[in-house]
C-alpha cells in the first residue's frame, strides 16, 4: 500500500517571510518540515525490510519448556525438537507440544482379523427425501457395526517415524539453554550445557527431502540415540507406545563407513530410514534402537525418512543447511508481508509476532500433498486424520499471501479421491461429488456421529479453486479445476430441496458448522445458506469463463435460496433454532452465523442491519470460554466487513485461552490440543482482509482504525472475494 502526501499548502504566499523563501513560498521553519515530510513519504513507500521483519520475530527458548518446542520442515515432513536441538526428552514434552517426526506419507493400520468392511459402518437415515440415506457413523450398540466403525475411525493413523536425541542425558543435567529458531534461514541453533560442558547444535530440514541434518559441537561427545516406537492409535497423542518393542522391527539392511540404512516393519507397513554421519560410529543396541557414538568433538548426522528404499546418497550437512537457507529466503521474499513496526498500539508487536510465526508454521506443517491435520505434522489429533471442513482455515491464506502454489499442491489430492466422493453422493441419492469430512490419503470417510452430517466442507473446493484462479487467471488454471468445480456444484444443487409452499430452496438434515445442532432437527443454517449462494454463483462464473452457458437450474436455486432466518432482528443459528439466544447450545462452540458475512462477501440472503445487530449481541454475550481458535478471526472478518475495525482488532487479540499463541507461534486450545493450526491460518486470512480488503472495498487498510495508532505497511497481499 502507498500513501501520498500533499505539500501544496507549503507553497502558499502566507509562508513567505524572506527574500530566499518568498520565491518558493518557504520559510526557514518550513524547509526542514518539507524535508521531513518528503523523507517520510519516501520511507513509507520503501519496500519492507523483510529480513528485519522476520528476524525480529524469530522465537527464543531459554529452558526445557514443553510448550516451547521448535520445528523444522517443508510441508511434506516436519521434525520437532526440544531445547537440546534434538528429540532428547520426548516423554517430558509428550503433554506439551510433542517432539514429532511426521510426514504426509507415513500411515499405519492395525491388523483387521475380523475383515471388518467400510459398508458395515453405514446406517440408513430417513430424512424424508423418499429414499434411505446411508451415513458412516459410530454405533452405541455392541456388535460388528460398532467394531467396524471403531476400527475405521482409528485406521489408518499417522505414524511417528522415529525419535533422534542425545542418549543418557537427564533433564536436570541440562542448563544455560539459549535456543533460537532462525526463521529467515529455516534453522534451529541450540546452545546449552550438559553437566556444565557447552553444547552447540544446528538443526535443519532439507526443503525437498523428508530429511533432517544436525551439526553438533561439544567436548562432551554426547552419543545420539535413534529409536522407534510402536503406534498408539490414540485419538490425540504423540503416537508413541514405548511398551510394545516386540510388535515391530528395525533392521540394519545396509551399513558402511559413515552411512547405514534401517528398514522399519510395523504389521503391513514398511518404510526406511537412511542415516549418514561424520565424526561418529553407529551400532544397533536394541531391537528398535541405534546409538551414534562420536569420535570427535564436531560430528554430524543426517536422517532421511522414506516410504520406499532410497537409491541416492544423502546430501551433506553443509549442502542441506544452504538449501534450507535458500528455500526460506525465497519463501519470505516471494510471499506477502505485513510490517507493524510503525504502529503505536501496544498490541501491534504481538500481532506481528503471531503473523510471522503463523506463516512459518503453516509453511512447514500445512503445505503438503494432502490436506493438513489440525495439529499439522507435530502430533496426532483425531488419529492423525485431516478434516476437510478445516482446509479453508489452513490454506486459504496461502493464495491471499501470494503463495498460491502451496495451495495448488494440496488441491491436486481432490482429483485422486473423486471416485470416493462420487460414491458417497450416489449412495445417498445425490448428484456430483460429496466431499468427506474426516479422512486420510485414501479419501475414505471416517465414521462419525457428527462429521458425516456436515456440509460446509462441500463449497470449500470451489472457494479455494477460485482463489487460485484469482492469483493465476489462466486457461491452464481453469482446466485444472473446472471438472471438480462443476461436480461439487452438482451435489450442492441436488442437495438443496425445493419447498413448494414457500417457493424457495432449503438446506436441511445437516449438522451445521456450529456443531451443537442436531441433523434431524436443523433447517437452513445461515452460514451454509450463504456459502451455497456464493459457491454456486462462483461455479456459474467458471462456466462462463470456460465458454459454457449458465446452468438455468443452478440459477433457479441461487435465486430462490432461503434468506437467513431472524427473530427480533437477530439472525438465528438455524431457521429451526428459535431459542438461539436463550439456549446455551446455540451461544457456544462456533458463532458460525458471522461467517455468512466475513468469510463470505455480502449476498442477497443477508441483511447488513440484522448482521450488525447479531454481531453486537455475539460480541457482548457469547460464551467466549467455549470457542475455538478460528472463531476469533471469523469474528474479526465479520467486524471488518461491517466497518468495525476496532472491534475486529479486539476480537483478534482477545485474551482467552483458545486465543493464546505460544512462544513457538502455536495456537494453544486446551490440554488436548496444545497446537491448533486452523487458528493460525484464520489469523493470516483475517489480516489479509484487514489490509487488502475485498472486491469493491475502497477503504485502505479497512481492518485498522484511522486514529493514528495503526500505521500498517503491507506488500503482496490479495483482496478476498
Amino acid at each position: 500500500m502507498k500513501k501520498y502526501f500533499d505539500f501544496s499548502h507549503l507553497f502558499s504566499p502566507r509562508h513567505s517571510s524572506n527574500k530566499y523563501g518568498s520565491a518558493l513560498g518557504l520559510t526557514k521553519m518550513s524547509i526542514p518540515v518539507l524535508a521531513a515530510l518528503v523523507c517520510a513519504s519516501c520511507d513509507h513507500n520503501r519496500p519492507i525490510d523483510r529480513q528485519a521483519l522476520v528476524e525480529r520475530n524469530s522465537p527464543v527458548a531459554t529452558s526445557l519448556d514443553s510448550l516451547a518446542s521448535l520445528s523444522v520442515g517443508n510441508g511434506e515432513f516436519a521434525f520437532t525438537v526440544d531445547a537440546t536441538g534434538l528429540q532428547t526428552f520426548p516423554e517430558l514434552y509428550s503433554k506439551g507440544v510433542p517432539l514429532g517426526t511426521q510426514s504426509q506419507w507415513g500411515w499405519h493400520s492395525f491388523a483387521n482379523p475380523e475383515r471388518l468392511k467400510p459398508a458395515e459402518t453405514l446406517r440408513d437415515y430417513d430424512f424424508g427425501r423418499g429414499h434411505a440415506e446411508p451415513y458412516a457413523v459410530q454405533f452405541n450398540e455392541p456388535g460388528r457395526p460398532q467394531r467396524a466403525a471403531n476400527w475405521y475411525r482409528v485406521n489408518p493413523h499417522r505414524l511417528h517415524l522415529g525419535t533422534i536425541g542425545f542418549d543418557g542425558l537427564a533433564p536436570e543435567e541440562v542448563s544455560a539453554v539459549r535456543q533460537r529458531l532462525d526463521l529467515w534461514q529455516g534453522r534451529i541453533d541450540s546452545h546449552f550445557e550438559a553437566c556444565g560442558v557447552p553444547v552447540e547444535v544446528t538443526t535443519v530440514c532439507h526443503p525437498e527431502k523428508d530429511m533432517i541434518a544436525a551439526d553438533i559441537r561439544t567436548a562432551a561427545k554426547l552419543p545420539i540415540v535413534v529409536r522407534f516406537a510402536y503406534p498408539t492409535g490414540g485419538h490425540c497423542d504423540d503416537a508413541c507406545d514405548w511398551t510394545r518393542d516386540r510388535d515391530h522391527r528395525s533392521e540394519l539392511v545396509a551399513q558402511g563407513e559413515g552411512h547405514a540404512l534401517i528398514r522399519r516393519t510395523l504389521d503391513a507397513a514398511t518404510y526406511y530410514v537412511a542415516l549418514a554421519f561424520e565424526g561418529a560410529t553407529l551400532a544397533q543396541t536394541g531391537r528398535n534402537r541405534f546409538v551414534l557414538t562420536p569420535t570427535d568433538e564436531h560430528y554430524t548426522l543426517r536422517a532421511e525418512f522414506c516410504a520406499e528404499r532410497p537409491t541416492q546418497q544423502l546430501p551433506d550437512t553443509e549442502t542441506t543447511v544452504a538449501a534450507a537457507a535458500d528455500y526460506w529466503r525465497n519463501y519470505w521474499t516471494e510471499g506477502g508481508a505485513v510490517d507493524f513496526s510503525r504502529c503505536k498500539d501496544p498490541r501491534a508487536a504481538e500481532l506481528e509476532r503471531r503473523v510471522v510465526l503463523s506463516q512459518y508454521l503453516l509453511g512447514i506443517q500445512c503445505a503438503g500433498s494432502y490436506p493438513p491435520q489440525e495439529t499439522g505434522l507435530t502430533y496426532n489429533s483425531w488419529f492423525g486424520k485431516f478434516h476437510l471442513e478445516m482446509i479453508w482455515w489452513h490454506q486459504a491464506q496461502f493464495a491471499l499471501w501470494g503463495r498460491e502454489r502451496l495451495l495448488a499442491r494440496t488441491l491436486k489430492w481432490y482429483s485422486s479421491v473423486e471416485p470416493v466422493a462420487r460414491g458417497i453422493a450416489r449412495r445417498q441419492g445425490f448428484d456430483g461429488v460429496r466431499w468427506m469430512k474426516m479422512t486420510d490419503p485414501s479419501g475414505m470417510e471416517a465414521p462419525s456421529k457428527v462429521g458425516s452430517f456436515l456440509i460446509w466442507q462441500q463449497p470449500h473446493y470451489i472457494y479455494l479453486a477460485e482463489l487460485v484462479y484469482r492469483a493465476d487467471p489462466t486457461e491452464e488454471t481453469l482446466k485444472a479445476y473446472y471438472d471438480l468445480v462443476q461436480k461439487t456444484a452438482e451435489f450442492m444443487v441436488s442437495f438443496a430441496e425445493y419447498d413448494g409452499m414457500g417457493n424457495r430452496y432449503v438446506l436441511r438434515s445437516v449438522i451445521p458448522a456450529q456443531e451443537t445442532l442436531r441433523a434431524a432437527e436443523t433447517v437452513n443454517p445461515p452460514f451454509e445458506l450463504s456459502y451455497w449462494h456464493f459457491a454456486l454463483s462462483t461455479a456459474q462464473k467458471w462456466r462462463e469463463r470456460m465458454g459454457e452457458g449458465r446452468n438455468l437450474q443452478w440459477d433457479e436455486v441461487i435465486d430462490k435460496l432461503s434468506p437467513l432466518a431472524a427473530k427480533e432482528g437477530l439472525y438465528l443459528a438455524a431457521e429451526t433454532a428459535e431459542d438461539t439466544y436463550e439456549d446455551i447450545r446455540f451461544t457456544s462452540d462456533h458463532m458460525a452465523v458471522l461467517g455468512a458475512l466475513g468469510i463470505l462477501p455480502k449476498c442477497p440472503l443477508v441483511r447488513e442491519d440484522r448482521m450488525h445487530a447479531t454481531f453486537d449481541w455475539i460480541y457482548d454475550n457469547w460464551n467466549w470460554g467455549r470457542t475455538w481458535g478460528w472463531d476469533y478471526p471469523m469474528t474479526a472478518m465479520n467486524a471488518v466487513r461491517l466497518g468495525e475495525p476496532e472491534k475486529a482488532l479486539d476480537a483478534l487479540m482477545m485474551e482467552k485461552r483458545t486465543n493464546t499463541y505460544l512462544v513457538n507461534g502455536h495456537n494453544y486450545q486446551d490440554a488436548r490440543l496444545r497446537c491448533y493450526l486452523p487458528g493460525n491460518g484464520g489469523l493470516l486470512t483475517a489480516v489479509a482482509l484487514m489490509c487488502a480488503g475485498w472486491d469493491g472495498c475502497e477503504t485502505p487498510n479497512p481492518g485498522f482504525p484511522k486514529d493514528g495508532r495503526w500505521d500498517v505497511r503491507w506488500e503482496g497481499l490479495k483482496p478476498m472475494p
